[in-house]
């Protein structure tokens, strides 16, 4: 009987897939080596809130690790570090490597914005001697999440003689912090009686920024005056220097270790940074590849892509088409020569809301890295679907190398979906797939993800970027 029951147990392990949690498969040298990781991660995003400050932070650490911005036209041979800036709110970067061009490139993509509420070019205003800033929230959000919460400001304006200023409001202890308010329950009778969905409204989401009035000015508009006043003095802008800038208010937490044994991390913006860090990090320390490695750290996945430095613009394709013609192939062979992981999050199942997952297609926390085949909505819609071939191939690499990983889809068939950058590459005809960490309550002002799944995602672009 024992026998027989053994023989099942092999038979089951060769036969049937094995959903183990990742800490049962790992060292505690590898739980040390996730952790120091980790802690690296959570200074990239007390830093790196926005898009423009993801850039600042790249190109130094880029920089330190012997990396030079690239130039049009400039020679290149085997082990060169480039990088190139888009508008500094995008940025490139490659490492040549010794096998010819015309095999293509090791791809990895990323985005670095997250949803946020971004100023109106016409922000502020004074109403019942209260001064406010006007909001137009930016990608997909639960607008009463951001009710009530510590905001900061960050972003750049443009002053009128064209001068730049770099603004950051909210992140250091002694600094100022701004809010969103909402009605106490004992008058929201009303407001609760609504749709979750329609409890706040997007012209309901102003920022309170101050109530003090100019003291020589008793006139109405005293306390809006007083503000651009502080503003002035500060920065050196006037009322119509909003027209020219872009100013992001976005949560004031700072990334935290959650749960008692510290195996899980708290912050904002996770989506898609938790991706972002781990490929950054391992194209910076990423020496002597075979085929020349390129990440990509975008703009604007949020909102669709659009715009010159999104995934929709065409500066991808020129900077693979320069380097291919630098190293002496085209762009047509190099780039349908390429592969690419797709560095995009998964939503992580979640027990408090089972029912919009379907389990046996579901990611897990302390799983590994998630692989994807495809996202879209309802029939697929909006993703390029990665061939069998190519996910074999990933499937493959990572289990040659010990990378603990799983698959995901996002929730149920009908139950919503989402989309990833995966199809706007794909569509350039490379072999596309998405690759990322499972995260719990994504688009929220405050995203959870587990550390042993952040550090296998650079576990998968390490082997990715060396296979």
């Amino acid at each position: 009987m024992a026998e027989k029951k053994d023989a099942v147990k092999k038979l089951k392990e060769k036969l049937l897939v094995q959903r183990k949690n990742g800490y049962h498969l790992v060292s505690d040298k590898d739980i040390k080596a996730c952790d120091k990781f980790c802690e690296g991660y959570k200074d990239f995003m007390n830093k790196a809130k926005i898009e423009r400050e993801a850039v600042i932070y790249s190109v130094e650490l880029l920089k330190k690790k012997g990396f030079v911005e690239y130039v049009k036209g400039m020679e290149l041979r085997a082990g060169d570090k480039i990088y190139y800036n888009n508008r500094g709110k995008s940025v490139i970067a490659a490492v040549i490597g010794t096998a010819p061009i015309k095999e293509g490139v090791r791809l990895c993509a990323a985005h670095i914005d997250s949803p946020r509420l971004d100023l109106k070019q016409n922000p502020l205003y004074e109403d019942n001697e209260l001064a406010l800033f006007k909001t137009h929230y930016y990608g997909g959000i639960k607008k009463y999440q951001w009710t009530t919460i510590p905001l900061a400001l960050h972003g750049v304006i443009i002053k009128a003689d064209g001068t730049s200023v770099a603004v950051n409001i909210g992140e250091d202890d002694d600094d100022p912090v701004f809010c969103v308010t909402d009605l106490l329950p004992h008058l929201a009778s009303a407001q609760m009686q609504k749709p979750l969905a329609k409890g706040i409204t997007g012209e309901q989401l102003n920022i309170l920024i101050g109530s003090r009035p100019f003291k020589d000015d008793e006139e109405s508009g005293s306390v809006k005056l007083n503000i651009i006043n502080i503003l002035n003095k500060k920065y050196g802008i006037t009322e119509a220097d909003f027209i020219s800038s872009e100013l992001e208010a976005v949560p004031a937490f700072k990334a935290k270790d959650i749960g008692f044994d510290r195996s899980l991390i708290g912050a904002y913006g996770h989506d898609d940074k938790v991706c972002a860090y781990p490929a950054l990090i391992a194209t910076a320390e990423c020496k002597k590849p075979k085929h020349t490695v390129v990440t990509i750290l975008t703009d604007k996945e949020e909102i669709g892509s659009d715009g010159n430095t999104g995934l929709r613009s065409s500066y991808l394709k020129y900077f693979l088409a320069d380097i291919a013609e630098a190293l002496g192939s085209d762009a047509r062979t190099v780039i349908s020569a390429s592969q690419c992981l797709s560095a995009d999050v998964n939503a992580a199942f979640d027990p408090t809301f089972p029912d919009v997952n379907e389990r046996n297609n579901a990611a897990y926390i302390n799983h590994g890295v998630v692989v994807t085949k495809y996202t879209g909505s309802r029939g697929k819609s909006g993703t390029s679907d990665a061939s069998a071939e190519y996910t074999g191939r990933i499937r493959r690499l990572m289990d040659s190398k010990n990378v603990i990983w799983q698959t995901g889809e996002l929730g149920k068939v009908d139950e919503g979906g989402g989309g990833t950058v995966a199809a706007y590459i794909a569509n350039l005809d490379i072999d596309t797939i998405d690759l990322g960490v499972p995260v719990l309550s994504m688009h929220a002002p405050y995203e959870i993800v587990s550390k042993l799944d952040t550090y296998m995602a650079f576990r998968a672009f390490e082997v990715f970027m060396a296979d």
